[in-house]
Formats: structure tokens, sequence, C-alpha cells
């Protein structure tokens, strides 16, 4: 009968350890204490350098000095509360950076920032569209909260995406999401 107990113990034994290792797995994969965690960005408009000149064009087609805003929209909330808006900024040089101003939305694992080709949905119908078609990873989000600037890849037309997402590519699903118009 001894035998029997020291196998149900070690059995349970077993079972604790593993039980652990789960939960110890599914914190590191959901990361929760992300959404209770804020990270406040407070960065700048950008500027850029003019050209050197004879590298813009013909001096007809300069483009006005200082930034200039192309195109803009406000937050929708979708898996989470998110308000803000997103302007495409074209820099004196030439160059596009998008700018989030007065983001405010949850933190959480994985969370990143992304041109999309899909339309901007009200409610559940709009979380996890922005993935189906084309899209554009930008970077990382650099805080849930604040305004904050993402230089756009030369090599990237803005206007084929109409619209930007606070994507949490842990889940598949867009914390927010804004549609660009053409200023």
């Amino acid at each position: 009968m001894r035998r029997a107990g020291s196998r149900s113990r070690q059995w349970w034994a077993a079972a604790v350890v593993a039980g652990l290792a789960v939960l110890a797995a599914g914190l590191v994969w959901f990361k929760p204490w992300a959404l209770w965690v804020d990270e406040s960005v407070h960065e700048a408009l950008p500027s850029a350098k003019a050209a050197p000149p004879g590298t813009r064009g013909t001096a007809s087609a300069a483009p006005p000095s200082g930034p200039v805003t192309v195109a803009q929209g406000a937050f929708i909330s979708h898996e989470h509360a998110t308000t803000g808006t997103v302007k495409i900024i074209r820099l004196e040089d030439g160059t596009h950076t998008l700018r989030l101003e007065g983001l405010d939305t949850s933190s959480g694992p994985d969370v990143r920032v992304w041109l999309s080709d899909a339309p901007v949905k009200e409610g559940k119908a709009g979380w996890r569209v922005f993935d189906d078609g084309r899209y554009v990873n930008l970077a990382p989000l650099k805080g849930n909260k604040g305004d904050q600037n993402y230089p756009l890849p030369a090599n990237v037309d803005w206007a084929a995406y109409p619209s930007v997402s606070i994507w949490c590519d842990r889940f598949d699903v867009s914390f927010g999401a804004a549609a660009l118009a053409r200023t």
C-alpha cells in the first residue's frame, strides 16, 4: 500500500509542476500586466533639412517650406478604447512621416502601427480586417499615450493604404483605426 501512496504523490507533484509550467508560459504569451502599464511618448513634430539644390526637381515644383500635412484621420475604437489623430506629414526634404497625436489606447503585447488597404469599419466588424489585404507594418507602437512619429519607407506609396491601425500582432486584432483623408 505504501507504494501506491508514493506513486499518487509523485503524480500530483508532476501535475503541479506541469500546471505551473503552463501558467508561466501563459503569462509570458499573454502579458496581462501590459494592460495596466501606460507608456507615454511626447515626440516633437519632425523636421528635416531641405535637400541640396538640384536634387528635388525644378524650382517651380519646390514644395512649401516646413512640414505639410497631406492626409489625416481620427481614430475609432475597436478591441480597446482608442482616441487621437493620425497624420501623414511631408517634410521639407520630400520624405513622409506618419504622426500620431493625442493617442490614447491600451497597452498590450506586440502592438504595432500599420498602414493598410482595408476600409475602417465600426464595431466588431472592423477588429480583424487589417491583415486581410495589403498592409505595411511600420514599427512597434512606441507608447500607448501621447504624440509619436513613424518615418514612412521611401519605397512605400502611402496613398495606396487609406487606413492606419493600432494592431496587436499577438492576437490579430485592431485596438483602433483611422481612415486617412487627403487634406
